[in-house]
């Protein structure tokens, strides 16, 4: 066994300048003027412009780098409702009835099969953990239930060692990163959006106290709604209007292995490793509560902010410290309109995963199930998983700023929740009735004093 350092996704130069199509061969010009305009094209990204043009909107997607390039793509792929924040769990309740249904209304293949998860338990302390987590399953009728040690080596042949219990949900299920987003943009386009790659915005234009329009490396385009869905880049994008978003990165580590027989095709996760069956035959492997969070300037700035979640969850964080913090500290934290943002500097966040995490969750995984000894990885990247203080995404109108409306921070759980999370924002910008009460994921949860020091003139150019 043995990892592949040429990862596909480094195979793509961060630095990529403006093409004059997308990745499918359409053309990227740019319309004058549309109803809304999305900044981002990841799952949620493509969701929401999914959502509005079902509706009859005109939807223009604006991507500094490619369609599903960064977290979108490079997650773990599964689609759970098991185990989530109780605040989460509409969201994730949502979204699994959308994803079941995805392939046929998009008329593509987005991966998505209901497998089943599998979390498995060491010790009766964490069967009591789920225990406790099942009262949240009850109320809202989620199928998950806590199974025997018989009924876990039945579902799970192979497996070695103790386990007093495990938490399964039949309902659950995984979708391929590597498919689902593009799927759904080309549905997206087929009902009338436009989503042109290579196109970083720059920032907005006001007039009247609302947003007007926003400015591109190509131009300008007149709008009445946009919505950010810049996953790791938001803070940066709503730092230089004046909205300071709280959000920190960590590294994610992933990995793939060619086809390989005689492993379960439910997803399971123990304590320090986990895997999903990919359509190909291969596995989708991690390391179960190991993430890399790199110190930067950012990390003192909202030091206090995060605090809480560290001592809850510091045993899934690794900090480091190295040139990362001197890399963010060059980028600049406020641009013009006429100058070149962040964003076309670089185009695409392509993190080196860490090998010996990668390492550590393998041999993990084999002492559980000597199957993957004979697994072959054919592949391994980084991930940058952009996060809030309490773990919960933002899916918000920004009050201050009418017209402008946020769909980030989700954690590391942006592509399970993304079909909903769109269809939420999409309801949000129309009016529409929400699928799920959106009030939990209000932008002022993270702070009442939340301010917005764009002018209000006829042009606001910071």
């Amino acid at each position: 066994m043995g990892f592949d350092q040429a990862s596909a996704h480094e195979r793509t130069s961060t630095t990529d300048t403006a093409q004059s199509t997308n990745s499918d061969g359409q053309t990227s010009s740019l319309p004058r003027s549309v109803d809304v305009v999305v900044i981002g094209a990841g799952i949620v990204g493509v969701s929401t412009a999914l959502f509005l043009a079902q509706r009859g909107l005109s939807v223009l997607v604006c991507e500094k780098g490619r369609i599903g390039g960064e977290q979108s793509s490079r997650n773990w792929g599964w689609c759970r409702k098991m185990g989530r924040d109780p605040i989460e769990i509409p969201l994730a309740i949502a979204s699994a009835r959308l994803w079941e249904g995805m392939n046929a209304a998009i008329e593509g293949e987005t991966g998505f099969r209901k497998t089943g998860i599998v979390y498995l338990c060491r010790n009766e302390q964490e069967v009591a953990k789920y225990e406790a987590w099942l009262e949240h399953a009850r109320r809202h009728c989620i199928d998950s239930r806590l199974i025997s040690s018989k009924e876990i080596m039945t579902r799970l042949p192979g497996l070695s060692g103790r386990w007093p219990g495990a938490l399964f949900t039949p309902s659950d299920g995984r979708a391929e990163p590597s498919l689902a987003t593009a799927a759904m943009a080309k549905a997206a386009r087929r009902l009338g959006a436009r989503i042109v790659e290579h196109c970083a915005v720059r920032g907005l234009e006001t007039a009247g106290g609302r947003v007007s329009a926003v400015v591109t490396e190509r131009g300008s385009v007149h709008a009445r709604s946009v919505v950010l869905a810049g996953g790791a880049w938001s803070r940066l994008f709503c730092g230089n209007l004046g909205i300071a978003f709280p959000q920190l990165k960590v590294l994610g580590s992933v990995a793939r292995t060619q086809p390989l027989a005689g492993a379960p095709i439910h997803a399971v996760a123990g304590s320090d490793f986990a895997f999903r069956q990919r359509l190909d035959g291969g596995y989708t492997i991690a390391q179960k509560n190991a993430n890399i969070a790199q110190i930067v300037p950012d990390s003192f700035r909202l030091f206090f902010r995060f605090l809480p979640a560290f001592r809850s969850e510091g045993n899934e964080i690794r900090l480091r410290f190295g040139r990362p913090f001197l890399d963010e500290l060059k980028v600049p934290k406020r641009w013009r309109h006429d100058d070149v943002s962040p964003f076309e500097r670089e185009r695409v966040l392509n993190p080196k995963p860490s090998s010996k995490i990668l390492a550590e969750g393998l041999r993990n995984l084999t002492r559980s199930f000597p199957v993957f000894r004979d697994a072959t990885i054919a592949e391994q990247w980084g991930c940058a998983i952009d996060v809030t203080p309490d773990a919960i995404p933002v899916i918000s109108a920004v009050e201050r700023l009418p017209g402008f409306f946020v769909a980030s921070g989700f954690s590391g759980h942006g592509f399970g929740v993304g079909p909903a999370a769109g269809h939420l924002m999409a309801d949000l910008v129309t009016g529409d009735a929400p699928i799920v009460d959106p009030h939990p994921y209000a932008l002022s949860r993270l702070d009442p004093q939340l301010s917005v020091t764009l002018s209000t003139s006829e042009t606001a150019r910071p």
